[in-house]
This record gives structure tokens, sequence and C-alpha cells, in this order.
């Protein structure tokens, strides 16, 4: 019975293990999705919520156009700069700045090999500062404690810029080799971004053109229509887009090995890179990434409203009154006489 339970626990772990890594480990949550439909005739039916409301979307006709177009430009950066912390403590203030400066050198020495010249490292420093110890006097009946300086602290950022990613892996080495471990960070640099943004807003003209042409293959004449317009440009690094995930599997085999209750393993942090999707892009430049990107993008939206209808102006009719006046005799006849008042 024994041997049939640890069987049966096993398979259940592996089952498990398996679709963790069909799904990907960066998503945690688990469906299960009944593979019978593949088997049937008929399409098979739609789990995802988001593209159920997008298939069963109702469309509202309108008398009003609307353009809009989105593009992006994935671009490998020209130049990267990597920058590192150090930090070196000394009894006095120049064997401090000489130890640091040994190390430095040495990294110097080392990236030279790789092809990194003298002029792609440059040193920021961050403080220079005595380090202070409390010092405990005794007396006869008290103790005193006081701060007294034992030596200086230097600290500074090294910059290292670089063309190419296979020579990262080159640089840490050579800061390691001198106690050099804190990777602040890593940034992009492009130099014709002017370019990129060119290239864009030509690619979204002619999508434009496209768009104005099927309206008017379907009987709208463009020229009846006032415009107005928005337009967005953005710019977006690696850095921006760095995302973390815990290991689905968190189950202890050492406790099958002991023959012990299952016990919970720590799950490792770990990130990974997730750069902008393309579902709501009109228009994709190098959409085939192979390591992080700098991704650039264009938004143009153009809204097109019937002109008003020109009025006709109305006739005015101008009436004109014409008054008579009388006169009548004060002694009472009835001689009534009308009085001219035009010639």
């Amino acid at each position: 019975m024994k041997k049939i339970n640890l069987a049966f626990l096993l398979l259940f772990l592996c089952a498990n293990y398996t679709t963790a890594q069909h799904k990907g480990n960066y998503n945690q949550i688990t469906q299960e999705i009944s593979r019978q439909n593949i088997l049937t005739s008929g399409n098979a039916n739609i789990y995802n919520p988001t593209v159920q409301r997008q298939i069963n979307k109702t469309l509202h006709p309108s008398d009003a156009l609307t353009i809009d177009v989105k593009a992006l430009q994935n671009v490998s950066a020209s130049t990267y700069t990597a920058v590192f912390n150090l930090s070196q403590i000394g009894e006095t203030a120049e064997s401090t700045n000489a130890l640091m400066k040994e190390r430095i050198d040495n990294i110097k020495t080392r990236l030279n090999t790789i092809g990194i010249a003298e002029k792609d490292f440059a040193i920021d420093v961050i403080s220079f500062v005595p380090v202070y110890e409390v010092e405990v006097t005794k007396k006869l009946f008290s103790k005193t404690y006081t701060e007294v300086p034992k030596g200086f602290e230097l600290q500074q950022n090294i910059h290292i810029q670089f063309t190419k990613t296979s020579q990262f892996e080159g640089i840490l080495e050579a800061c390691a080799k001198s106690e050099v471990y804190n990777l602040v960070k890593v940034d992009y640099f492009i130099e014709n971004i002017r370019e990129v943004y060119k290239n864009l807003q030509d690619q979204l003209l002619k999508l434009i053109a496209d768009k104005k042409a099927y309206y008017t293959t379907l009987g709208f004449d463009m020229a009846n229509y006032d415009v107005k317009i928005a337009d967005d440009k953005y710019c977006y690094f690696p850095k921006d887009f760095y995302q973390s995930y815990q290991a689905y599997n968190s189950v202890s085999f050492e406790a099958l090995k002991t023959k012990k209750g299952v016990s919970s393993a720590k799950k490792q942090t770990s990130y990974y890179y997730q750069p902008l999707t393309y579902e709501q892009y009109d228009i994709v430049v190098n959409p085939s990434i192979l390591e992080p990107v700098v991704q650039i993008g264009m938004n143009i939206k153009l809204l097109y409203t019937p002109k008003p209808k020109e009025q006709k102006p109305q006739t005015i009719t101008k009436t004109e009154i014409d008054h008579k006046y009388y006169v009548i005799s004060p002694n009472g006849t009835i001689d009534v006489k009308e009085l001219k008042t035009k010639n």
C-alpha cells in the first residue's frame, strides 16, 4: 500500500510539473483546458474572455470617420554603458586611494584585452569620508564612549561603455576579479533616433493614405469633412519592462527520500524581459527580436466630421403701410376731406 501511494504521489507531481512547463514559469495561474475539441468537428471553444469580447463587440455606425493608426519600431542600441559601484577602505587617505587605483587599473587592463579602450572608461567619485569607531575608556567609577577616526572610505562609480552585448560577460569577469560585484545599471543609447521617428512618420502617412482611399471606395467624399488631429510619440528602454515571477514548483523531493511529510521549498524570484506586445499596432518595424531593444512608437489619430450644410439666404419681403388722414369740419358738417401727405 505504501508503494502504491508513493507511485501515485510521484505521478501527481510529474503531472503538475509538466503543466507548469507547458505554460511557462512566468504564469502562475493554471487553467484546465480540455483538448477534446480537437477531435470534434467545428471550431474549438475560445476560453480567453478578452477574445470573446472582441469578437462579439457591437459596432455603432456614425457619420464621423476616424483614422487611428499606431506604429512601433524595435531598435538595437548602438552603445551601452554599464555602471558599477565599488568602495575601498584604508587606514590613511593615501593608502585608501592607492588601493582603489590598483583595483581600477587591473580592471582597465583586463578590459583592454576584450577591445574596451581607455576612452570607454570613466570614474565618478561618490564620496571620500573618514570612518569612525567607538572607543571605550574605562575610569574608576565610569566608562566613556568616544568616536575616533580609524581610517577612510572611498566610494566610486565606474562607467564602462561597450558596443556589443557579447562584451558584457568579459566586463563582469574583469570586475569580479577586482572584487567589484555591485552592478548598478546598464543604459542603452541610440544615435539615429530622429531617423527612426522619420521612418515611423513615413510609414503612418502611407497607411493613412490607404485608409482614406478605403473610405473613398465606400462612397465617402473626404472633401466634405472637417478634420481634427492628435499625435504622440514615445521611447521606452529595456529597464522599463522587466517583470518578476517565482517558480511554480515548490515541492521538496527530500521529503520523499526521508519518508516524511511534504514540505514547501523556498521559491526563488526571477526576472524576465517583457517588451511591448504588437496586438495594438498597425505597423511594427523589426518585429522579431532576440535581445532587449529600445522600443520607439508613434500614434496619429484623425477625426473627420461632416461639414455643416450651407443655408440659402431667406428672401425678405418688405411691407409698406400707406396711411390716410382725414379732416372733419369743426362745425359738424359731414363734409370730410382727405389730407394729402404725398405729392
